[in-house]
């Protein structure tokens, strides 16, 4: 007799114990964890609210840098404070706009963390300021045309 049988007739014929039964489902959950949580993006509750308080805490000093930006260009002598800036020192930049005051805003007790850093990487990335137009810098209203 030939003992050789397809595949399909021994997987017909095969009968599994619940023990099978249960050990290929436990083995096929956790295996749906681990490719979930290793490469599908799945987070824990723990985790999401991290990432949401990061978000949070990045958003605001990222608003608060560009307050401090916007405050930093409409100084009078903003040119030279940028040059002065740019020649100063990376870890030496987030101390020059605490003293220059441009970071606090008004109603806010704390500055959000990392707000002096992003402040003074947004200007010096930023070119010489433009110059204000003519009828902003003089109290005179440009003339109409026509008559």
């Amino acid at each position: 007799m030939n003992d050789s049988t397809s595949f399909s007739h021994r997987w017909a014929a095969f009968r599994p114990s619940k023990a099978v039964w249960l050990w290929s489902c436990v083995a096929c959950i956790v295996a749906t964890m681990v490719v979930g949580f290793a490469w599908g993006g799945w987070t824990t509750g723990g985790t999401a609210a991290k990432m949401a308080s990061n978000a949070a805490d990045h958003a605001q000093a990222e608003l608060a840098a560009t307050v401090c930006v916007a405050k930093f260009m409409e100084a009078p002598d903003a040119a030279n404070q940028l040059a002065a800036l740019k020649k100063t020192d990376n870890w030496k930049r987030d101390d020059l706009i605490q003293k220059g005051g441009w970071a606090t805003m008004a109603g806010v007790k704390t500055v959000p963390s990392g707000t002096d850093d992003l402040c003074a990487e947004k200007l010096a990335a930023m070119e010489a300021p433009v110059a204000k137009p003519l009828a902003e810098t003089q109290d005179v209203a440009p003339q109409e045309a026509g008559g």
